[in-house]
């Protein structure tokens, strides 16, 4: 190839001075798995203080730590009993200051969860609901119903629980009460307000210590529609529907999921984080479907990020990828709001072993023993390319701990030692998500590869993660390590979060290319080399180039100039 044909800008560039959610990077901890400094197998507040030197080795901006609230760990914390305190799991309060203060000492902004849709059923509202009975005004705050039959034996609707079975769990006094998620999990009423002033008030509690914002669990599900209609859809963590009108299968659907009301709800979040200081941030988990629903959530008086599923959810496909990137820009353009790009996360397989899989990026709900195994080689290869492709795109983008190493996920975990809800629910149907959460490998001759002074996990690492581990990776030319910190540094140094995007056409249809101020990003999702420009200057390439050609499953940057 001797030049280049440029198409007219899909997106335009933003101001290098833009809020630092339009474009920062930011890494995913997940604090039971991320270090663990006392040494009882799972992770905690201190490890992460311990390590946060790592992420700016790395080159990321921000951090985003799972929950690490009080807790009975029935679905991982994600089940809340106290918003303002801290599981003993994870240390203190006082662990979490001086984490918070050592993060931004080291320029890292720090997001933290919040879980709105549901509590524990350890919450002091929801025994004070068990113990109040029927009809009171402790039951108003979360939404129990009479059941349906000539003795309300069964449930008030036929709704199902997003890890397998009911949604519905009936009391000894003859109510149910409504469950996404599991029976441990009462969800909400967001009708209710009490719950709007105290969600406020958790808001406030954690931005007057400190944080830069929050990332909104189940955004897209806190208020359903009126009456709790009957629905004969099916409801999934990440397999979302088989609708026609779904493109990918990255959208939630139903009377339970993205109703109009939740927006309202955001619109008055927006005002109390506008009454701090810094370009505080909301960001939206919301599996919704089209991406004009999706839009929505990241108005300017609502959310400043919602993560791009859609973009996630798409298979190794070179012509898809490039539809989602375009009508993503479209649709967050509209509104004035960046994109959100992700590839890996808590809930889903990691996109190192889901490109290695026959139907590449395809998404199971876990891999186990039995399970087709994803080709390990190959789905680093490609995840690596998928990694640099992303990292080429302006807007912000996540990254989920341990996928700087190229880590793949646990594949052959044992069922007996698995704990996601989702397993157990499902009568197994369903691995889960135990496979995606293993403890990292920062040693490679330590006991637990590091993770534990005592070498103890709370799950076992496969003994192949040696191979992975941060220092068997560090100043290794070509590692995988390696290829993200020199790549984000050169995304950081060419500010293309802020950057615009034009199509760079005359390649086949399993090439994306594209500008980015002056860098050309060329992705080779197919198995054909594919040229270079003439004299171009190779900046990154997820796979060694040698000659002039960009192989299959790999991305290269490339200087080009600019007028």
């Amino acid at each position: 190839m001797t030049s280049l044909d440029i198409r007219p800008a899909v997106h335009a560039p933003s101001a290098p001075d833009a809020e630092w959610w339009r474009h920062a990077v930011i890494y995913q901890v997940y604090p039971r798995s991320f270090a663990d400094a006392s040494g009882d197998g799972i992770g905690d507040l201190a490890g992460i203080t311990a390590r946060l030197p790592h992420l700016v080795e790395l080159g990321v901006d921000a951090v985003w730590l799972s929950p690490f609230y009080l807790s009975p760990q029935a679905d991982a914390g994600y089940d809340v009993a106290d918003y303002r305190q801290v599981d003993p799991l994870f240390g203190t309060l006082d662990d979490f200051d001086a984490m918070l203060t050592r993060a931004h000492d080291l320029g890292l902004r720090v997001i933290v969860d919040l879980v709105p849709n549901h509590t524990s059923d350890e919450h002091v509202w929801f025994q004070a609901a068990l113990e109040a009975g029927i009809g009171s005004a402790e039951r108003d705050r979360y939404l129990f119903r009479e059941g349906r039959g000539e003795s309300g034996e069964l449930p008030p609707n036929n709704w199902e629980s997003i890890f397998g079975g009911p949604a519905w769990t009936r009391l000894a006094d003859g109510q149910w009460y409504l469950h996404l998620f599991d029976s441990r999990q009462p969800d909400l009423n967001w009708e209710h307000p009490e719950v709007r002033a105290e969600f406020e008030d958790v808001l406030r509690f954690w931005l007057d210590r400190g944080v830069d914002g929050f990332r909104v669990d189940v955004a897209h599900g806190m208020v359903k529609e009126p009456g709790l209609p009957d629905w004969d859809g099916h409801v999934s963590m990440i397999e979302g529907t088989d609708d026609e009108d779904v493109a990918n299968g990255s959208g939630n659907h139903g009377p339970m999921f993205d109703q109009d009301g939740v927006h309202e709800i955001y619109r008055a979040w927006h005002r109390v984080l506008a009454d701090y200081a810094g370009d505080r941030a909301l960001v939206a988990e919301a599996w919704v479907e089209p991406l004009s629903r999706l839009a929505r959530y990241v108005r300017p008086d609502e959310m400043q990020q919602a993560f791009n599923f859609a973009f996630l959810a798409t298979r190794w496909d070179a012509p898809a990828l490039r539809s989602v990137i375009e009508a993503s820009y479209a649709t967050a353009d509209s509104v004035g709001a960046p994109t959100t790009w992700v590839l890996s996360n808590h809930d889903v397989v990691r996109h190192a072993s889901r490109l290695g899989l026959a139907d590449a990026g395809s998404r199971p709900n876990g891999i186990g023993v039995g399970d087709e195994q994803p080709d390990e080689a190959l789905g680093l290869r490609r995840a690596r390319g998928a990694t640099l492709l992303m990292l080429g795109l302006p807007g912000s983008a996540y990254l989920y701990q341990g996928e700087e190493l190229g880590l793949p996920d646990h594949t052959a975990l044992p069922d007996e030692l698995r704990q996601d809800p989702a397993f157990f629910r499902t009568g197994g149907v369903e691995r889960g998500r135990d496979g995606c959460r293993v403890p990292l490998p920062w040693s490679s001759d330590e006991p637990g590869l590091g993770f534990s002074p005592t070498g103890l996990t709370w799950l076992p690492q496969p003994s192949s993660w040696a191979a992975y581990a941060l220092d068997a990776q560090r100043g290794v030319a070509g590692s995988t390590y390696e290829i993200y910190r020199s790549t984000l540094g050169l995304r950081r140094s060419h500010e293309l979060g802020t950057g615009g995007l034009e199509w760079a056409d005359g390649y086949g249809d399993d090439v994306i290319a594209f500008t980015n101020r002056d860098v050309l990003v060329v992705a080779n999702l197919g198995a054909t080399p594919v040229p270079l420009p003439v004299g171009a200057t190779v900046l990154a390439s997820s796979v060694e180039v040698t000659g002039h050609e960009v192989p299959g499953d790999a991305t290269v940057w490339l200087q080009v100039q600019t007028a």
